[in-house]
């Protein structure tokens, strides 16, 4: 995980679809996140044996070579990457799909389509980053004689 307190946090983006990894790197970016964008299981599975780990996966199910939970398989068998926060981003409704990545590791399972402020709000929650203060603007006060 990044060390440095002042480093963007680092995402790992693992979606087939280029829409809507499109709008996930948008979000992420938004928030101040660096992004990188995989599109499909082997080379995510080549990204995962050889490179380091990442601040936080948002990883798809169905992808192509490898699913989704194959990955989240590789990637908790993995030393380096075995603590990385993982949240599912899937299509997959039934319960049986969301036990198999929770008991696979899963930090969390949500499903398309969703909300984008929730999803930055489960992003933030598993990295324990509190949210931006809103900028306000500043008023001048006036002087009374």
């Amino acid at each position: 995980m990044n060390s440095e307190s002042n480093a963007p946090q680092r995402l790992l983006i693992v979606e087939d679809d280029v829409h809507m990894a499109y709008l996930l790197g948008y979000l992420a970016e938004r928030e101040r996140f660096t992004v990188e964008t995989i599109a499909d299981g082997r080379k995510a599975a080549e990204r995962i044996d050889a490179g380091p780990a990442v601040d936080l996966v948002l990883l798809d199910v169905m992808l192509p070579y490898t699913d989704g939970f194959e990955l989240l398989a590789r990637m908790r068998a993995n030393p380096v990457w075995k603590d990385v926060p993982v949240i599912i981003l899937t299509s997959k409704t039934r319960e049986h799909d969301a036990v198999r990545a929770l008991s696979l590791g899963a930090d969390d399972y949500l499903t398309k389509p969703f909300s984008p402020p929730e999803l930055v709000a489960r992003i933030r929650r598993r990295l324990h980053r509190p949210p931006e203060a809103p900028q306000r603007p500043t008023r001048k006060k006036k002087r009374t004689p």
